[in-house]
């Protein structure tokens, strides 16, 4: 289908963009547009204005603090997955990024766009869940940070209102040193059936904690908090609670149902890319 006829603005700042959302409860960010735009088509989405702020030059890039790394939201998947630093600091972010769709969505789309549209089947959640990450949402009242086990609240739903732009992503460094990320592709779309990300630290006294973020088989991507309890204690001893680490994560989720998958079937593939991330996580380092 072909999009309805809309206005169009390319902010020229982000103070721009947000004295525009305040006086037009009709106008709609536009990042990388591969995910609103889709729902345009589909008339799932009606906004009467789009505001693009995808070559704004502070939404973009990747910077190394001492304690965190920042990534800009306009920031696109191809970005992340090539990004040789971010790939040191942070792998789980080019594991990702390199089974998102397709070429040309990794090179337009962008990670904070997938973020505030909030797909539950969408990849970033569920890395920002298992790395602990911090939202920056700015609006006209000043700028606030959100942790992303609060930014998403429901189906297609965040913390970011309708008049905030969420304008950077922030990790705390140092990362876990071991991470992991397994999807099922949803054949057409390239979207996770059922995903998950795992993010796992052990210390020199063998003491281990960790993230795990699970996207595509809720109404929204979540943390397994109860399943991550299991992955506190002795680290040579999480080979063998991986099941029950499994079973804790999915016990209590009502899972989505599609015409490709039932909720039997997607909790199942849920659990098996869980189980395999968990493994991949634990396998010995070289």
């Amino acid at each position: 289908m072909i999009p309805y006829e809309v206005e169009y603005l390319r902010a020229s700042s982000v103070q721009q963009a947000l004295s525009v959302l305040a006086q037009n409860p009709e106008a709609k960010i536009l990042a990388g547009g591969h995910t609103l735009l889709p729902m345009m088509k589909l008339r799932l989405a009606r906004p009467g204005l789009l505001v693009d702020i995808g070559r704004l030059p502070e939404l973009r890039g990747i910077t190394v603090h001492e304690d965190s790394v920042s990534i800009g939201s306009a920031t696109t998947h191809a970005e992340l997955e090539a990004n040789a630093e971010l790939r040191q600091l942070a792998p789980l972010f080019s594991r990702a990024a390199s089974v998102i769709a397709d070429p040309t969505v990794r090179n337009r789309g962008t990670i904070g766009g997938a973020l505030v549209h909030a797909d539950p089947s969408a990849d970033w959640p569920a890395v920002v869940l298992a790395l602990g990450a911090e939202m920056e949402v700015v609006g006209e009242q000043g700028t606030r940070r959100v942790p992303a086990h609060e930014f998403f609240v429901g189906f297609m739903s965040t913390a970011v209102a309708p008049d905030e732009v969420l304008t950077r992503i922030r990790v705390p460094l140092p990362v876990p040193g071991r991470v992991a990320y397994r999807k099922f592709r949803h054949p057409s779309s390239g979207y996770a059936v059922a995903a998950a990300a795992v993010a796992i630290e052990a210390g020199q006294d063998g003491y281990a904690w960790g993230r795990i973020g699970i996207t595509g088989v809720a109404d929204a991507a979540f943390r397994a908090r109860e399943a991550e309890a299991l992955l506190e204690g002795n680290f040579t001893g999480l080979t063998d609670r991986v099941d029950a680490i499994v079973d804790a994560a999915f016990a209590e989720v009502s899972p989505l149902e599609d015409n490709f998958a039932d909720g039997e079937y997607r909790l199942q593939l849920g659990r098996v890319m869980l189980k395999r991330a968990l493994l991949d996580a634990l396998e010995p380092l070289g």
